[in-house]
């Protein structure tokens, strides 16, 4: 049977991917140790499919909902979107393209800053608690991500920045960017960046987030900015200490059906962590 392109495409990134963070986490960096195929890793391949040959399409689809509001609101029309000539409109569009990349980045941090937050909050919770179940944690482990959670936290992101006039494709385009740096900051790797180290999210820095010590609990929710913690009182980055206890209090199961599962079940035992709202 002839090969899909897609699965094709996603087979080689994991290759790649996998001998790029070989060298940094293995030969570059100094992380915790823990052996190449860990706990969890093959769950986490399972992710590394799934989530661009089934999630990816959702998302790709619930886009058309603020894409339609565009065109209602005859703004862009279905023509220009083909064509990729709609540039977005209003003030935001007409400044430089290099300002709105900077704006962009800025601003669906920001969203992505409390997107996260809710997450870890009420009946959202369990959906996240799938990524925060890695006990062994590297690069492949940003990849386990519910369905759920990566299609909010998409749309929470894109929709507004659409709706406010910036160029859909600098939007779009901005999206590569964040998620390689999502897998890049789950690197098993001691790396803060020093003088950076509250400037730009570091591998110390988000690794903190995910750890299950009490003093970790819900800190540094910015993807790309501290920013945005240290203006919220979130920020968690002490000096001279490195994250090692990962992972979450709730059970979880360990496959890949399972945790798509679980969160629903979660919330029908209304786990302890799950409040009303």
């Amino acid at each position: 049977m002839k090969q899909s392109p897609t699965l094709f495409k996603v087979l080689i990134g994991l290759f790649i991917l996998s001998a790029f963070f070989f060298v940094v986490e293995r030969v570059l960096g100094r992380g915790r140790k823990q052996p190449v195929i860990r706990k969890g890793w093959w769950t986490d391949v399972v992710y590394w499919f799934c989530t661009p040959l089934v999630t990816k399409q959702l998302v790709g689809l619930a886009i058309i909902l603020p894409v339609a509001l565009l065109v209602l609101a005859g703004v862009a029309s279905v023509e220009g979107l083909k064509l990729r000539t709609y540039a977005g409109f209003g003030p935001i569009s007409r400044q430089p393209l290099w300002l709105q990349g900077i704006e962009i980045y800025a601003l669906g941090d920001l969203i992505g800053y409390w997107t996260h937050r809710m997450f870890h909050s009420g009946r959202w919770w369990p959906f996240h608690a799938v990524h925060h179940s890695s006990e062994e944690l590297d690069w492949l482990g940003s990849v386990r991500v519910h369905p759920v959670n990566d299609l909010v936290s998409k749309l929470t992101q894109v929709t507004p920045l659409l709706l406010l006039g910036f160029n859909p494709w600098v939007t779009l385009s901005s999206a590569v960017f964040f998620t390689f740096y999502a897998i890049f900051i789950h690197a098993n790797v001691n790396w803060d960046f020093g003088p950076l180290r509250s400037v730009i999210a570091t591998p110390v820095f988000h690794r903190w987030h995910h750890c299950k010590d009490r003093e970790a609990w819900d800190k540094n929710f910015a993807g790309l900015f501290p920013f945005w913690d240290i203006l919220f009182g979130t920020y968690y980055m002490p000096k001279g200490r490195y994250p090692e206890n990962f992972g979450i209090h709730e059970p979880m199961p360990a496959g890949f059906l399972g945790q798509l599962w679980e969160p629903f079940a979660w919330l029908r035992r209304r786990g302890k962590k799950v409040d009303p709202l």
